[in-house]
């Protein structure tokens, strides 16, 4: 039986996580909750701040593949699980569960990395049966979120991607990619990567309590900047889209994106699968408490009545007036600012080449 000891259920907020609460996994068997008994048995300092701890994350295969007809790719890498950005949106949050964590603040603070993932990569691309394709790194958590400064996970697989002409596209919130523009470019000139910047709001205060630990709206938008400049295709995301504390930016952020140098762009609504949707809501009653109730009112006639509609094809989309109203502004918006209206930027897959292994015997034509 697995036990799960969580934080108190009540929400507190503190500097630089986005989760109030740390709810328990719903695989967890049993729980076991802290709380004041009256005797000053328990140290709330320490409860409310958990330190952030990095694991090790051994893996047998890095690639990962889906089906879905909602995301334009079909191979992604995640460098990550968890994420130290914090943004309480995360619709991977419940994948923490899988791994006997919260998808609250343990989501935030319980970061595993595959040390090994440029080898197991290189090993992947090496196979006989191996079929070059381009693979998505972010489409889960963010492959530039802070430990990522230190680990340097991503940036070794952006070299084992140099080495085989692998092409990647990159979805972040995170400028700490300005520091692979050296890798980026070499990957560009050969037509290998694209960026996708997920921009959500231009308001500094939002982003403090909705993306605790992501890159502010200026730093991402000079992070388009220099990567446009440096002639890697970039282009913007406005992900999620919220209701009633978002959606009136949708013009401006992509106005500015492209001002940046975004040229293409697309955008998600708002998803709250399994405990997600209660974690927003703790949420929005801490930080938007007069608007809560008409926020949440929004996303329910966006999705069939419910919280979350995990349907294909109406899931990042919505359905009704409010989200046919949502797409119209959208497309009008990318039309006025002169960039497509679409996520996937065309890579190059027919330069893939296996460079020699070491101990591979040499070839030689002597014609």
């Amino acid at each position: 039986m697995h036990t799960v000891f969580s934080m108190p259920h009540r929400p507190i907020h503190h500097k630089g996580r986005g989760a109030l609460t740390n709810p328990v996994s719903r695989f967890a068997s049993a729980r076991a909750e802290d709380f004041d008994d009256g005797w000053a048995t328990l140290d709330f300092e320490d409860i409310e701040r958990p330190p952030s701890r990095l694991h090790r994350d051994p893996a047998r295969r890095v690639i990962s593949r889906n089906s879905s007809p909602d995301v334009p790719f079909d191979a992604s890498i995640n460098p990550y699980k968890g994420c130290s950005h914090g943004c309480i949106y995360c619709f991977a949050r419940p994948t923490h569960e899988y791994l006997d964590h919260s998808a609250g603040l343990e989501f935030e603070t319980e970061i595993y990395y595959k040390a090994d993932a440029a080898q197991r990569f290189e090993a992947e691309l090496r196979e006989p049966n191996y079929r070059c394709e381009p693979i998505t790194l972010g489409a889960n958590t963010d492959p530039y979120q802070p430990d990522e400064k230190q680990l340097g996970v991503t940036r070794a697989l952006l070299k084992v991607a140099l080495r085989y002409n692998q092409p990647l596209s990159i979805i972040t919130k995170g400028s700490l990619i300005d520091r692979d523009l050296d890798l980026l470019t070499a990957l560009a000139e050969r037509n290998l990567v694209s960026v996708m910047m997920s921009l959500t709001s231009l308001d500094p205060a939002i982003k403090r309590s909705l993306e605790p630990r992501a890159a502010g709206p200026k730093q991402r938008l000079r992070s388009i900047r220099a990567l446009a400049e440096a002639g890697v295709p970039v282009g913007m995301l406005v992900a999620p889209v919220i209701p009633a504390i978002t959606d009136h930016e949708l013009e401006a952020l992509i106005e500015h994106g492209a001002a940046a140098g975004a040229q293409t762009a697309g955008y998600v609504l708002l998803r709250l699968p399994h405990g997600v949707a209660d974690l927003f809501r703790e949420w929005l009653e801490t930080h938007y408490p007069q608007r809560a109730s008409h926020v949440m009112s929004l996303v329910q006639q966006m999705h069939g009545g419910r919280d979350y509609d995990s349907n294909w094809g109406t899931r990042m989309r919505g359905t009704g007036v409010h989200a046919q109203l949502l797409a119209k502004r959208f497309e009008l918006a990318c039309r006025r600012a002169g960039i497509g209206a679409r996520r996937r930027i065309p890579l190059d897959s027919s330069r893939f080449a296996c460079p020699p292994a070491t101990g591979d015997q040499a070839v030689f034509d002597f014609g």
